[in-house]
C-alpha cells in the first residue's frame, strides 16, 4: 500500500467515514457501542482494513452534511451518491450500489406516469440535498420542491400538506406506501441513485484508490455480500461496472 494512498486517506492514523444515517438502505443498525452498521459501513471498514489503520464513523444527518464533512475536514470519505453537483468538490469513485428513485402519490391520484408529475403547479415533497432532490433541482421544468429534512421530513410534510407527489427511493417509498392506504408508487424512475465513495479532489492517490477499490468489490462480490448480510437483497443493487 502507497503511503501516500494512507496519508491521504488516514492522516490521523484512522480513517474517518462520513456516513448518511439517514439512508436506512445503506445504514440498516447500530452495534452495542452505537457504531453504525449497513453496506454503507461495510465498505468503509473494508477500506480501512486494506489500508491497515482503524475506521471511525463520523454520523450525519443527511447526505448534504456529509459533503459538508468532507469539505470542512470533519472526514476522510464521504459515503454518499455520486451527483454532478457534488462533483464539483468531491472527487468520486465509480457507484458499488444503485438505487431507482420515483414518486409516491396519494390516493385519488391522477398521476399515472413520472412525465405526469411535472406539471404547472404540482408540488413535491422531498428530502433536502439528497441526490434526487439535486436531480430533480435541475431537471424539473414546471413542478416545485418542498424540501424537508431528510426523507422522515419529507413524508411528514407530503402528509401534513397533502402535496401532490413525494420523491424518493423507491424501496423507501414502498415502505412508506404501507401505512397511507390508497397510496401508489408510479412505474419507472425519473433517475437511479449511485452510491459512491468520495474525497477531497485534491487527493489524486487516494481517488485512483477508491476507485480501483470499488471495481474491486464488485468483481469480488463483496459488495453483493454485504447486501445479503445487511438484509437488503432485493432493495438494493450492485451498480454495474460501467458506472
Amino acid at each position: 500500500m502507497s503511503q501516500d494512498i494512507v496519508s491521504e486517506l488516514a492522516p490521523g492514523g484512522t480513517l474517518r467515514a462520513g456516513i448518511n444515517m439517514a439512508n436506512m438502505l445503506l445504514v440498516t443498525g447500530a452495534t452495542s457501542a452505537g457504531e453504525p452498521t449497513g453496506v454503507a459501513p461495510g465498505m468503509a471498514r473494508a477500506i480501512a482494513d486494506r489500508l491497515g489503520v482503524a475506521v471511525s464513523y463520523v454520523q450525519f444527518a443527511s447526505p448534504g452534511e456529509v459533503a459538508d464533512g468532507l469539505g470542512s475536514d470533519a472526514c476522510d470519505i464521504a459515503m454518499i451518491a455520486a451527483e454532478p453537483a457534488r462533483a464539483e468538490t468531491i472527487a468520486f469513485s465509480a457507484a458499488y450500489v444503485e438505487i431507482e428513485a420515483t414518486y409516491l402519490v396519494p390516493a385519488g391520484s391522477a398521476f399515472r406516469t413520472i412525465e405526469d408529475v411535472d406539471r404547472p403547479g404540482v408540488r413535491i415533497a422531498v428530502s433536502g440535498r439528497s441526490a434526487y432532490d439535486l436531480y430533480l433541482t435541475r431537471s424539473l421544468e414546471h413542478a416545485e420542491l418542498h424540501r424537508a429534512k431528510g426523507p422522515a421530513g419529507a413524508l411528514d410534510l407530503f402528509v401534513k400538506e397533502e402535496l401532490d407527489a413525494l420523491a424518493g427511493l423507491r424501496p423507501v417509498l414502498n415502505m412508506n406506501a404501507e401505512n397511507l392506504p390508497g397510496a401508489r408508487i408510479l412505474d419507472g424512475s425519473y433517475t437511479t441513485v449511485q452510491q459512491a465513495i468520495g474525497t477531497k479532489p485534491e487527493n489524486t492517490a487516494a481517488a485512483a484508490f477508491l476507485q480501483a477499490f470499488v471495481a474491486e468489490a464488485k468483481e469480488s462480490g463483496l459488495v453483493a455480500r454485504l447486501i445479503e448480510q445487511h438484509g437488503v437483497k432485493g432493495r438494493l443493487q450492485v451498480a454495474s461496472t460501467l458506472v
